[in-house]
């Protein structure tokens, strides 16, 4: 076998562990284990797996911010106050509170990032399915997974992912930007609603809800905790129309708002730490370098290559043939390594807006295929555990085929007829 082809297969490995997560190992020990056997055979250097680490650096401070967040509202009882408003609104409603959690899905996706809908929004749902005596919360859930994906290129900031596929001075200004992904965000959100409520409109009209809930009182801590989200929202989106990388700003954000609080109510830092979910950081940090490595194999050349003659041939045809490819291969390693690896294709074969979108929307809209197909459904999926819920990975991809492709496809169609 050649260098390569070992590469390969250990990525091909190690993205088959992180999906199966045989002896059900966490995702990150099995992104892990795929970089130290990369690095152990001298398949990459240390030099370069440091550099591959290194380029996560953004993303690390982002999640560590939003992170902090989440846990300081859980704690402080922030969540447990917009559930039982959001119950309250629902009105006994099974259907309006689906409806209700969609739209503000939406609202955290477009303007904090699909990332912080799976680390803010998730455990207030939940919540609201507690407070509201839910039987079953999953199709509540599930909105936050796959709104999380489906909005998340209708602003540059509504995903990190979406700063790396127009790195390097090549984003678009927000008129520009609006105009080539406007309508195809609308079509992949009200698709994605429409599929998702389909397939769960059964479980919804066999459910019932409590038509009030009490509604806690709002603390100081929690008003502050609350103020702190809205903040950094502004931030993010301030940081995004300047070009700045929004990992600085988040974290510095969720520290400080961190440390009011703490002051504030007087606690130790030591159980808002304990509660965050630090594993996801080594799972990123592996498939970067799973991704140097790659890289090096010349794959970016061999993509940016064939992505030009397409794009040569017939336009319409580039578009489709690389949203559907983006979107299926993100599914096997992850949407961030692999809307770098993109990213680099793209911006070398100097392609048109429209093309350069069908990619954008195939890493973006794609992972909702599968639980392991963006960083966003990873992070919800680690909420879900935090409340002692799951769901298998077969599962989620019967339903992610019904909802993500008639979504991809109609959004990708609708980008062609721009």
């Amino acid at each position: 076998m050649t260098e390569n082809a070992i590469v390969w297969g250990i990525a091909g490995l190690t993205a088959a562990g992180v999906v199966a997560r045989p002896f059900r190992w966490p995702e990150a020990i099995w992104a892990v284990l795929g970089a130290l056997v990369l690095v152990a055979f001298q398949l990459i250097g240390p030099v370069d797996a440091m550099a591959g680490i290194a380029r996560g650096m953004d993303v690390y401070l982002f999640l560590i911010g939003m992170m902090l967040l989440s846990e300081l509202a859980r704690r402080e009882g922030l969540f447990d106050w917009i559930a039982a408003i959001a119950t309250s609104y629902a009105k006994g409603s099974p259907r309006r509170l689906f409806v209700l959690v969609y739209l503000v899905g939406l609202v955290v996706t477009v303007f904090l990032s699909n990332d912080a809908t799976a680390v803010v929004l998730t455990p207030a749902v939940y919540a609201a399915c507690r407070a509201a005596r839910v039987r079953d919360p999953m199709p509540y859930l599930l909105v936050c997974a796959f709104i999380a994906n489906a909005a998340s290129f209708l602003l540059p900031i509504s995903n990190p992912a979406n700063l790396v596929i127009f790195a390097g001075g090549e984003m678009p200004p927000l008129s520009r930007w609006l105009s080539t992904f406007l309508l195809p965000s609308i079509v992949s959100i009200v698709v994605t609603f429409i599929c998702l409520y389909w397939t769960q409109r059964r479980t919804l009209l066999e459910e019932s809800l409590a038509a009030k809930a009490e509604r806690p009182a709002l603390t100081r801590s929690a008003s502050l905790a609350g103020w702190g989200i809205l903040v950094t929202a502004v931030i993010l989106v301030a940081a995004s129309a300047m070009h700045v990388d929004l990992g600085v700003p988040t974290f510095l954000a969720g520290t400080i708002t961190t440390a009011l609080v703490l002051a504030l109510t007087r606690q130790s830092p030591a159980e808002t730490i304990k509660g965050i979910s630090w594993s996801v950081l080594p799972l990123v940090a592996g498939l970067f370098v799973i991704v140097e490595a790659l890289d090096r194999t010349g794959v970016t050349g061999l993509l940016s290559g064939q992505l030009a003659s397409l794009a040569s041939a017939s336009e319409a045809q580039a578009v489709g043939v690389a949203g559907v490819f983006v979107a299926v291969i993100c599914n096997l390693v992850n949407n961030l390594p692999a809307g770098l690896v993109a990213g680099s294709a793209v911006q070398a074969a100097h392609v048109s807006d429209k093309v350069a979108g069908a990619v954008l929307i195939g890493v973006d809209l794609g992972p909702n295929l599968s639980v392991t197909g963006s960083l966003a459904t990873i992070l919800w999926l680690s909420a879900l555990r935090r409340e002692g819920l799951d769901i298998g990975s077969w599962r989620f991809l019967k339903l992610g085929t019904v909802v993500m492709f008639p979504a991809l496809i109609l959004s990708l169609t609708s980008l062609i007829l721009l």
